[in-house]
């Protein structure tokens, strides 16, 4: 699907179309995953890009991809010990 949206010329033509068109997608792609809208995968391939490459997007930009507190994460890795 595709969504057309109106910006300003002097903004397509000084960024150029192809990356004003990453840049979009990328922060939908971000803000979508924020807001816990979507998956981290599902971002992702909104994004056009790999899981590995969004998950460094999202540390660039401050979007933890971990959403547990540390006690929670320690009682996640402990509980793996036992199986």
């Amino acid at each position: 699907m595709q969504v057309a949206i109106d910006l300003p010329s002097d903004l397509v033509a000084f960024q150029g179309a192809a990356d004003t068109r990453q840049e979009l997608q990328t922060a939908y792609a971000l803000w979508l995953f924020q807001r816990e809208r979507v998956t981290l995968a599902k971002a992702a391939e909104v994004a056009g890009v790999s899981l590995y490459e969004f998950m460094s997007l999202c540390k660039t930009n401050q979007i933890p991809v971990i959403d547990m507190s540390r006690d929670e994460l320690m009682a996640e890795l402990e509980g793996l010990g036992k199986t």
